[in-house]
């Protein structure tokens, strides 16, 4: 059980019921899944490759490519051909990859201001990371991965209530930076 984990079970969860006057614990958001993608504007696959290593290096787990549902004229990509990949992060990688996120790679990124706590939607919160030079497992691997493109972080959330307060609170629990 990683120690986040062991928070959430220990701490965060008292405080949940006693600021959202929660019923019962099974209404109780916790994190579901964390989920890193790559999205390629062409189908290049000398990019496509680089992106899956590069994804499979950060989360020590086998990614997957991302087809498109229908043709796009303007990029000259076809139905069904691959333009990005993904990893789905869940149990033990996922709380491993958020203190990953808090520990080491927020605090590298230059101007870094926090997150935007404007970017949630109903249980879910995106960020997209510009820089992704500021994993360990890249930065040593600079000249396979210097064009990448940049990597959307989504966490998801198994919130009931679909509000993004009790998602936000959850976050900041965790010690994610967030702006003001």
């Amino acid at each position: 059980m990683h120690f986040l984990e062991k928070f959430y079970y220990k701490t965060l969860k008292y405080e949940l019921i006693n600021k959202f006057n929660y019923s019962s614990t099974k209404n109780l958001p916790n994190l579901k899944t964390i989920i890193l993608n790559f999205g390629c504007k062409t189908a290049d696959i000398k990019q496509l490759a680089d992106c899956l290593l590069a994804l499979e290096l950060i989360t020590q787990q086998k990614g997957s490519f991302t087809k498109t549902k229908y043709s796009k004229i303007l990029f000259k990509i076809r139905k069904g051909n691959p333009t990005g990949c993904k990893v789905t992060l869940n149990k033990f990688n996922k709380f491993k990859f958020l203190e990953l996120l808090t520990v080491e790679i927020f605090p590298k990124l230059k101007n870094f201001n926090g997150l935007n706590s404007k970017s949630f939607k109903k249980n879910d919160f995106s960020y997209e990371l510009n820089n992704t030079f500021s994993f360990p497992e890249l930065e040593k691997n600079y000249y396979l991965f210097n064009n990448l493109p940049k990597l959307d972080i989504s966490i998801v959330s198994s919130n009931f209530n679909k509000k993004s307060e009790e998602l936000l609170f959850l976050l900041k629990s965790y010690q994610l930076p967030f702006k003001n």
